[in-house]
């Protein structure tokens, strides 16, 4: 089960990267249906479309990473939310959550939080 949540955070900002980008946080979701609780921050990302777009997908990792350590962990801290794993995921258009959208390019990455910071997960 998600639970959209925004406590605290200003939805819809605008967040610069370092690709130099600009991405607009789309939700926050706390999912528990992998078995243990993910915190999933959605971000929308026009300039990684595959048509007009001027962010390659190299580019989005150093991004997602920022993202990780910037956003999500001080957002656990501040909730005290002790997650399993983060997920940080871009998409050019907003998809709902759980369903296919073929013509959206979508790029995601996780994360297990720590103190030290943001420890990427391979998948």
């Amino acid at each position: 089960m998600s639970v959209l949540v925004f406590a605290g955070m200003a939805a819809a900002a605008d967040i610069a990267v370092p690709s130099g980008q600009t991405v607009t946080l789309n939700e926050v979701l706390l999912d528990k249906a992998p078995g243990e609780l993910w915190v999933r921050f959605r971000f929308v990302a026009p300039q990684i479309a595959r048509d007009g777009g001027s962010v390659a997908s190299d580019q989005v990792g150093p991004d997602m990473d920022h993202l990780c350590e910037s956003l999500a962990l001080p957002y656990l801290t501040h909730h005290n939310i002790d997650a399993a794993r983060v997920v940080i995921s871009f998409s050019d258009q907003v998809v709902p959550f759980g369903t296919k959208n073929p013509a959206a390019t979508q790029y995601f990455e996780a994360y297990q939080p720590d103190p030290a910071g943001c420890i990427w997960e391979e998948f």
